[in-house]
């Protein structure tokens, strides 16, 4: 076993234990040496890992006595110097360590486990290696999932697409069930609203996605019939009230209805996509196959709603306020989801750096390119268009139903779960740290909350299966019995469901007849491990777009109006070196001369010969004017 690999499972049993190994200097500077001496430049993140634990712990300190145990070695120092110092802290360690690497003790656990304390069947590693430069990411393990999902991913023809398929349709399904369904996780209410980005090169398979985004089409159809009739009778009670003449004082001005879209254009300002998510009670969808669709709307000058995105992950409050009127508007809650596809040169404009908190928010996909020809001719007659519609038709019928009997669903893991959970994600969150510092490590944290929220997807479309397979019944059978007594029925089937179960507390005369409002739901123990074993591949994905992120986000000068050239100038200059200025950035000859006679009518310029200029400050401060 190489150096660098018993000391890597060394820190992390010492980790594991919370103790502090080297508590004084002579104990620090020996570590130091033995660490270099053995692993070299690659052990300097171990020795980190090793100090941080103390509270003397200063990060540029310790990088100085790593560099000097680096150029002056002592080479009778080695990692059994290490051991001796873990094992007089308490920390049993043999060379059996893969055992302890896998067991289950929570990272501030005062002291390390016995042997005798390491539960039976210890979960295999989360992480093997990184993911190499070069080498894309493997697919996803293979699952029975939930019908309904499981149809849409069947029309994938490679692996990478049925997953593309898996996560495309989890985002948009999960976008419908917004308010209704949430997770208590990290002191909050987490919804199933997930932000995912699928990047591949050109002519790769990613244009599937657009058939996940059918699934959302029947639902935006419907709100956009909606508004075209509240609009109708807008305009006739708008026209009727201009017909009042002097009794229009005594009657109040109709109010036009708010647009309520569902599918949000991603070409979009940033008060647009607030506004949009407003009219809509903070709950909307944006789905592009182009990601620079986006990115170019961010990057314009009426764009700026990165921050739109990264305060929607946590559902935090939107609001702006409009100069015309002085209306203030908000949500208090956002409900956003987000498909994206893009190439990797895509990737950069929208998320600038690893540094931006996008990247970490985002469920990463990356798919291999396509390396042999395949034939487009279809011959089976089939448009996956109309099908993917079709879906999204029957799973609307069944959240209407579902919406007008249920208030909410509370999803929640067994207490076995939660610990499985915690330990299988912690591992993850240790080997991110070691292999690539914070930015994995906020990567992780927010992996969890997307494998919670994808777990409460799978787990209520598995529960609703025996209400999909008869929904035709359901559907014929609507109109024959009384609303109230159609709701009963449908209740009860839905409490008969697996994982389905009224909330604690509701009495017993509610269930029996078929009126209960809240829901818990649990998910099945399969389901479970098949959402959670997701969290590797995921990692790996998003270790991969890592590698097209430059580590410091640079951030290049743009000119955002005309008007900002003018920055760009000494406080004496000519027309032809304003011009220049403006050929850079693609701003035409007229619009600088009518920039220039704006800005000298108004006294911001004074001319001082034939196409030369000075600023109005430099005069006034020579005393000219």
């Amino acid at each position: 076993m190489e150096s660098i690999e018993l000391l890597q499972r060394l820190v992390d049993a010492v980790e594991k234990s919370g103790a502090d190994i080297a508590p004084t200097y002579q104990e620090y500077m020996s570590m130091a040496f033995a660490i270099a001496n053995s692993c070299g430049e690659e052990g300097r993140t171990y020795f980190h890992r090793l100090c941080r634990i103390s509270e003397k712990y200063r990060p540029t300190d310790a990088d100085k006595l790593y560099n000097n145990a680096l150029k002056d070695g002592r080479q009778k120092n080695s990692l059994g110097s290490v051991w001796h110092l873990a094992e007089q802290a308490g920390v049993t360690i043999d060379m059996n360590l893969a055992i302890l690497q896998s067991c289950n003790v929570p990272h501030t656990h005062p002291r390390a486990r016995t042997r005798e304390e390491i539960p039976a069947n210890p979960k295999e590693e989360v992480m093997e290696q990184s993911p190499v430069k070069g080498e894309p990411p493997t697919c996803f393990p293979n699952h029975d999932w939930p019908a309904f999902i499981r149809q849409m991913m069947d029309c994938g023809e490679t692996p990478a697409q049925r997953d593309v398929l898996l996560l495309g349709g989890l985002t948009v399904i999960g976008s419908t069930l917004n308010k209704l369904l949430y997770t208590p996780y990290g002191k909050k209410m987490k919804y199933p609203c997930l932000q995912t980005f699928i990047i591949a090169p050109p002519a790769s398979g990613k244009g599937v996605i657009s058939w996940s985004r059918r699934l959302a089409e029947p639902l935006h159809n419907t709100c956009m019939a909606n508004y075209r009739k509240a609009m109708e009778t807008y305009q006739q009670e708008h026209s009727q009230w201009e017909c009042l003449g002097k009794e229009k004082a005594n009657k109040a001005e109709p109010q036009k209805p708010p647009l309520k879209l569902f599918i949000i254009p991603g070409n979009n300002s940033g008060t647009g996509v607030v506004e949009n998510l407003i009219d809509s009670d903070g709950i909307g969808l944006i789905c592009e196959p182009e990601a620079d669709t986006v990115s170019s709307a961010i990057g314009a000058d009426y764009g700026h709603w990165s921050d739109t995105l990264r305060n929607c992950f946590d559902h935090e409050r939107l609001a702006f306020n409009r100069r015309t009127n002085h209306e203030y508007r908000e949500c208090r809650s956002s409900f956003l989801s987000v498909l994206l596809s893009g190439t990797p040169a895509q990737v950069q404009p929208l998320i600038p750096s690893a540094e931006n908190g996008l990247f970490s928010r985002q469920v990463f996909y990356y798919m291999p390119p396509i390396e042999e020809w395949v034939d487009q001719f279809d011959t089976s007659g089939q448009d996956y268009d109309r099908k993917f519609i079709a879906w999204g038709q029957q799973w609307e019928r069944l959240l209407a139903m579902l919406r007008t009997a249920v208030c909410s669903i509370r999803f929640e893991l067994t207490a076995e779960q939660k610990q499985a959970f915690n330990s299988h994600l912690s591992q993850l969150f240790s080997h991110a740290g070691a292999t690539h510092g914070d930015v994995m490590k906020s990567s992780v944290t927010r992996i969890a909350v997307n494998l919670c929220r994808m777990m409460s997807i799978v787990a209520l479309l598995r529960s609703l299966e025996p209400m999909m397979q008869d929904s035709e019944t359901a559907d014929a059978a609507a109109g024959e019995a009384d609303e109230k007594q159609r709701l009963r029925d449908f209740m009860r089937r839905l409490l008969a469901c697996p994982g389905l179960a009224a909330e604690e507390g509701t009495p017993q005369e509610n269930v029996a007849d078929g009126v209960v409002s809240r829901l818990v739901l649990s998910i099945s123990e399969a389901d479970f491990e098949a959402v959670l074993a997701l969290a590797a591949p995921l990692y790996r994905h998003a270790c991969y777009i890592l590698e097209f992120l430059p580590t410091v986000e640079v951030k290049s000068v743009q000119v955002r109006r005309p008007e900002m050239l003018f920055n760009l100038l000494p406080m004496c200059f000519s027309r032809q070196d304003l011009l220049v200025q403006a050929e850079r950035y693609g701003i035409p000859e007229n619009t600088i001369d009518s920039l220039l006679k704006r800005f000298t009518d108004k006294g911001l310029l004074a001319k001082t010969g034939r196409g030369e200029y000075e600023f109005a400050s430099r005069v006034r401060a020579r005393g000219c004017v």
